[in-house]
């Protein structure tokens, strides 16, 4: 069976080329994800499901969580076109970053070709590469209506709350928002202004892959959870592999690791 005896990822990072005994992707349930369906959901491609991690594999990640210690505190940040800051702690991922073991190896199945190919088709994209963030977010905050940078494909979303932590009235889903295709990706809506929204599950072993377009709006509403409690979540970025944006980046000095 895939993952229960030592393995090589296939054309890794060189950083990825060590024996791991766990498999964290379930890469049949992931396959199994048809891309004509999954581009034609409404208001805009999502998918939104549970056990794209093996049980083992999301427990062993979930008892492992980075320590909030070596985060950033990213609070009050500005944000295009006025929107509300999206208040929380932040960890960009390098090969540097001291994580525990677990969460290593699941990030080396996230670069194996494997899984790389499968996001690709569903995002429709050729040539793409990851970045790598934990999000934890305290009670009062919230993440405010908006689409993310232009520059990206779409977003895979894990969520690492689970029932014995995380009680659902405290909030946390994230929120896929329809506009009717009336609004500016560059204005600050209120959440009021959307004709309808879709709750996705969170709580668990759950997790949403999104497609990114200027009408792919996104959510969370202020979290009201106790104060030495926090949403969890780790977010697989994809970009394209593109070097006008590997340029432009060194250019104004911005430093982003991508796999």
């Amino acid at each position: 069976m895939f993952g229960m005896t030592p393995w090589r990822l296939p054309n890794a990072h060189p950083h990825w080329q060590r024996k791991v005994m766990t498999s964290y992707i379930d890469f049949e349930r992931l396959e199994s994800i048809d891309p004509i369906e999954f581009r034609s959901v409404k208001p805009y491609p999502f998918h939104n499901t549970k056990g794209l991690l093996t049980q083992s594999g999301f427990q062993s990640l979930l008892d492992n969580m980075p320590d909030i210690e070596i985060f950033e505190h990213k609070f009050g940040a500005e944000r295009r076109a006025g929107q509300k800051p999206h208040d929380r702690y932040s960890l960009e991922y390098t090969p540097e970053t001291p994580v525990p073991t677990p969460w290593k190896d699941f990030i080396g199945e996230l670069c194996s070709d494997r899984y790389r190919n499968k996001i690709a088709e569903l995002l429709d994209a050729k040539s793409i590469e990851f970045r790598f963030h934990w999000h934890y977010t305290p009670n009062g905050c919230s993440v405010s209506p908006h689409t993310d940078a232009r520059r990206e494909h779409g977003s895979h979303l894990f969520y690492f709350n689970s029932e014995d932590d995380w009680d659902p009235s405290w909030g946390g889903d994230t929120l896929v928002l329809d506009d009717g295709g009336r609004l500016d990706y560059n204005s600050a809506p209120p959440l009021e202004a959307f004709d309808g929204e879709i709750a996705c599950e969170s709580l668990g072993n759950y997790s949403s892959i999104m497609l990114r377009n200027d009408h792919a709006w996104h959510a969370v509403r202020e979290i009201n959870c106790p104060e030495d409690k926090m949403r969890r979540i780790f977010i697989v970025v994809v970009n394209p592999d593109n070097l006008f944006w590997k340029v432009r980046d060194k250019v104004i000095g911005k430093s982003i690791q991508r796999f």
